[in-house]
């Protein structure tokens, strides 16, 4: 018998989107799925949407969150219903491909309980489902990663980001083992990433299985930016690599990581979160006289936030 696959789709604010990505779930080549339909007290209108198709489909199972508990409870709420072998968080604003469970539940199967996560490549699309870019192809031509690490990954996740997070699937007892999502924490993958490939392996499967929406209120539009609460997450999660690393490699790729982000924080005016980065750069003494320089900005608090935006515009448009 095939493996029974959960799919946790977490809903805030989809209405536009939620029915197109609903069916894609229902509508996949692989049999047995269990999907639960998890909305985070939207207010758009997205609930009526996930009543109607309850109505319709009557395997759904719908999880009615009264009121608005962030992202990481969210999926925690949905993942204690959970009885797959294997795990999709999937935002009901993206799109599966039909064979994609198929697919990456093929992989699983050919490879040992070493491997806790297989990831794929994804494209991009607007709100009106236009074509935007593919992700690795991007990320390569940009020159923003040389390969695609795949088995002991964990050095590789402390220092890029280069994982789709929605193309993921999970064994189930990485999840169990995590305890699921860090609550504390206002994003999820940066952690899932760094704990989860501590023990486990990651899998890379070259095809395109998911289409990822870019939409202006999605919560990667909050990225550096002066006030953005998701800096201090990514903070706290470099301290627990701290504690996490085992290598001369590790400790390198978490300086490279804490480098990169106390960059960010002084260009996008997030000051005091500068200054934890900083703290940490002198713990790990990859403090460069550049890094002392860009801190001074820092101190003065100079508006560099313009600055970093046209230049995030030429860099990655």
């Amino acid at each position: 018998m095939n493996p029974l696959v959960t799919v946790v789709c977490l809903c805030y604010n989809h209405k536009p989107f939620i029915r197109q990505a609903v069916e894609s779930v229902v509508n996949q080549s692989y049999r047995p799925i269990q999907i639960i339909v998890a909305d985070d007290a939207s207010r758009d209108g997205s609930i009526e949407e996930i009543e109607k198709l309850s109505a319709e489909y009557p395997e759904l199972e719908c999880l009615l969150i009264a009121e608005n508990i962030g992202n990481c409870r969210a999926f925690n709420r949905a993942y204690a219903l959970a009885k797959g072998d294997y795990i999709i968080d999937f935002a009901t604003d993206d799109i599966m491909l039909p064979d994609r469970i198929t697919k990456q539940i093929q992989m699983f199967s050919s490879l040992d309980q070493s491997v806790g996560v297989v990831y794929t490549d994804a494209t991009y699309i607007d709100e009106n489902g236009k074509f935007l870019r593919h992700h690795f192809p991007y990320l390569f031509y940009k020159k923003l990663i040389v390969n695609i690490p795949q088995g002991d990954v964990y050095s590789n996740l402390v220092s890029t980001y280069f994982i789709a997070s929605p193309t993921m699937m999970v064994r189930r007892e990485v999840l169990d083992r995590l305890g699921g999502y860090d609550e504390n924490l206002s994003y999820e993958d940066f952690d899932f990433w760094v704990r989860s490939s501590r023990d486990y392996k990651y899998a890379f499967l070259n095809e395109s299985l998911t289409q990822i929406r870019k939409v202006k209120q999605s919560m990667s539009t909050g990225w550096y930016v002066p006030g953005d609460k998701q800096l201090h997450s990514t903070y706290l999660v470099c301290k627990k690599i701290q504690q996490l690393n085992r290598t001369r490699e590790d400790h390198l790729a978490l300086v490279k990581r804490v480098r990169y982000e106390l960059r960010q924080s002084i260009l996008s005016q997030n000051y005091s979160e500068a200054n934890n980065f900083m703290i940490m750069l002198r713990e790990l003494g990859g403090v460069r006289n550049v890094d002392k320089n860009l801190f001074t900005l820092n101190k003065f608090k100079i508006p560099l936030s313009p600055l970093r935006r046209l230049y995030h515009w030429i860099r990655y448009s």
